[in-house]
């Protein structure tokens, strides 16, 4: 893909940028309405992808999400299954830290009382997010390429119109989906420890009281609606904008000898600055879960 002279520089990016798509085809009327054609594929297009619609299927973030939450279960697992209290393994100790660190940061952040969900929850979402976004250190072209070329020997595609993104979390579809679970979680504890009456009072009686109650609801609800927007999107900007610089850095490498020598250079240093990024921004996720649901726990 990066190498073939035919590819322009635009293309390279918006081909790295697009999803795998699966869903059903339309084709343009004479009204210039997109009407279902009842045939179901793999977008060819980002075009085709966007017509595809509500109920398309992004296979690649699908695929991947799954893979590395089933790695995390297995990983944890196997460390559970072979605990030993004399001489911890590796990876033993590995996991010991990461569930004493997830332990600490509920403590320090939730003060709600007794909810056994949210200690196991903070751990699946850190380390599944952490791995979502580790994948944008691998290289920009490798895992596309292989899948390319794989579909092109057993298909007979054309590998340019096979897409493949490595990093889930650069998918708003992902993230945004991840973040409605958690505004489920809130809205679900808000009724169970508030009652109805009681979270629907905070939305009409808070901040100004009970003769402010139209400015009340109003901001209240922009207040809880903003939750989940803000902990999906956050997520998405900071993985797509690293992602992309990790493409822009990529197309340097066909310059010139020199620019290439210095995307090398560039390459390495956003890399190492970038595990940082990935780090904190699923700590973020994490942190602002147990705030959330820590909010919907307290009493105003």
């Amino acid at each position: 893909m990066a190498s073939e002279t035919t590819i322009t520089t635009s293309d390279y990016i918006k081909h790295h940028l697009q999803n795998l798509t699966f869903g059903e085809k339309q084709v343009e009327s004479t009204a210039g309405n997109w009407i279902p054609t009842g045939e179901w594929g793999f977008a060819s297009s980002a075009q085709e992808a966007t017509q595809m619609g509500f109920w398309s299927i992004n296979v690649d973030t699908m695929l991947l999400s799954i893979l590395l939450g089933a790695l995390m279960m297995w990983f944890f697992r196997s460390v559970a299954k072979t605990v030993s209290a004399d001489v911890p393994t590796p990876a033993q100790n590995f996991a010991e830290m990461v569930i004493e660190f997830i332990n600490d940061t509920v403590r320090g952040s939730f003060s709600g009382g007794k909810n056994e969900l949210v200690a196991p929850l903070a751990l699946t979402i850190f380390v599944w997010v952490f791995l979502m976004n580790l994948m944008d250190l691998i290289p920009v072209d490798l895992l596309p390429m292989a899948v390319a070329q794989g579909a092109s020997a057993l298909f007979g595609v054309d590998p340019h119109h096979v897409y493949f993104k490595v990093v889930p979390s650069t998918d708003p579809n992902a993230t945004m989906g991840m973040a409605l679970v958690v505004f489920g979680l809130m809205l679900y504890y808000s009724f169970k420890i508030k009652g109805t009456g009681g979270f629907l009072a905070e939305l009409s009686f808070e901040p100004f009281g009970k003769w402010a109650l139209p400015i009340n609801i109003v901001l209240e609800t922009v207040t809880l609606l903003a939750k989940p927007f803000s902990l999906g999107l956050r997520l998405f900007g900071n993985m797509y904008a690293g992602e992309m610089v990790f493409i822009l850095i990529a197309t340097m490498y066909s310059a010139s000898l020199v620019l290439g020598s210095l995307a090398g250079l560039l390459q390495v240093g956003w890399a190492i600055f970038h595990i940082l990024i990935i780090t904190l921004q699923a700590f973020i996720f994490m942190v602002l879960t147990i705030v959330y649901i820590d909010m919907a726990h307290q009493h105003h």
